[in-house]
């Protein structure tokens, strides 16, 4: 792979969600991301290749019960720079490959631990999922309408955002660290702790006695005219965002509001439930492409709502090469963009003999000592 991360090496645990999309998103940019997996490990989907966050990774089978797969996981994670773990506080040690161990092996290495709750604190041994560790940053409590309960906002806020992006950044800082210290370290990226950090500009404005406690009835979750979802007149949606002033008073020509005296006071949060109504009642009499034509290449802050089907079709991201195709499967594209330390375009993520042989002899295992590994079940 190529790209700005070219050169280190990564060993990722299999897992599902944060941890897989954190070696996603280092796998993306160059790094080779080794990928141990289970002996048997069916994985999410019935078809591998359709998994993407495990993208453009190699992976091996391991008897991680086996004293023998555990010598073998350790001799690639000395090979490593970093390691990546999803499991519950205490597994990877009654595994035998705890950070003790690995950080002995390898004193540079940066042990990246992925959890909900983290690794301490009264939570930290409970089960859970992203909507979990959203509702006790308070992330949850922001998402809906007023009169209905939070709304679960997919699982992109704590298991990608503070969970994925947050340990890959983490990793990252950490192998910097290293590289100049010649210390490894150990990550806990909590979940919890990371929705809370996405929540920063919030809870400043919450201090600052701008933002009310109270759903959907702020600035930027819905509560204001101006920043929220309309439904057209075909039955779909377009998006405004129009918080500057001047960007404002454009959407309020281009919509025909540009006169109405219920519209002159922007930032009332009295008035916003009746400018809402009114400015509903204007979007539902055109269809979402008649408001495309009038609002688009214009500074109304304005973007039609697309599908999952529509999205990778629209004008820009098509431009843009937002979404890529591989081996005939339609997919996001690698993200951020670099000017001079291209990406590759992801491939399906590679496993067997093609994979498998290379890395271990690469490690100065011998092929009779793969062959014996292999058959008595310590490498599938």
């Amino acid at each position: 792979m190529s790209g700005p991360l070219n050169g280190i090496r990564i060993v990722e645990f299999a897992g599902l969600g944060p941890g897989p999309f954190c070696g996603m998103m280092l796998a993306d940019h160059g790094a080779e991301v080794i990928r141990i997996d289970r002996i048997g490990n069916k994985g999410l989907l019935q078809d591998p290749a359709r998994e993407f966050t495990n993208r453009s990774r190699k992976a091996i089978s391991v008897d991680l019960k086996s004293p023998d797969g555990v010598t073998l996981v350790r001799q690639i994670c000395r090979s490593a720079e970093a390691v990546i773990e999803g499991y519950r506080p205490g597994v990877m040690e009654r595994l035998g490959l705890g950070p003790d161990v690995l950080l002995a092996d390898n004193p540079g290495i940066v042990y990246g631990r992925m959890t909900g709750f983290g690794q301490s604190g009264p939570y930290a041994g409970m089960a859970g999922h992203d909507i979990n560790y959203i509702a006790l940053s308070g992330a949850l409590h922001g998402c809906g309408r007023p009169d209905q309960p939070p709304a679960p906002p997919m699982n992109m806020i704590g298991d990608f955002g503070g969970g994925g992006m947050m340990l890959a950044f983490g990793i990252l800082a950490a192998i910097i660290h290293a590289r100049a210290t010649g210390t490894g370290q150990v990550i806990d990226c909590a979940m919890t702790d990371g929705s809370a950090v996405l929540m920063s500009m919030i809870y400043s404005l919450r201090a600052d006695r701008f933002w009310t406690d109270n759903r959907g009835a702020n600035l930027l979750d819905g509560g204001a005219h101006f920043y929220d979802a309309y439904e057209t007149a075909d039955g779909k949606f377009i998006s405004l965002g129009s918080v500057e002033p001047h960007f404002y008073r454009e959407m309020l020509r281009l919509v025909g509001f540009s006169e109405d005296p219920d519209f002159v006071t922007q930032n009332d949060p009295a008035h916003w439930p009746m400018q809402k109504l009114k400015l509903a009642a204007r979007i539902i009499t055109k269809t979402r492409d008649d408001w495309c034509a009038i609002l688009e290449d214009t500074d109304a802050c304005f973007a039609p709502v697309m599908s999952l089907d529509e999205a990778p079709l629209h004008k820009h991201n098509a431009a843009r090469g937002s979404f890529v195709e591989v081996d005939g499967v339609l997919q996001p594209a690698p993200a951020p963009r670099y000017s001079h330390t291209h990406a590759d375009v992801p491939h399906p993520p590679a496993s067997g003999d093609d994979v498998v042989l290379p890395l271990l002899r690469d490690l100065g295992v011998a092929d009779a000592e793969i062959e014996r590994m292999r058959r008595d079940g310590v490498v599938a």
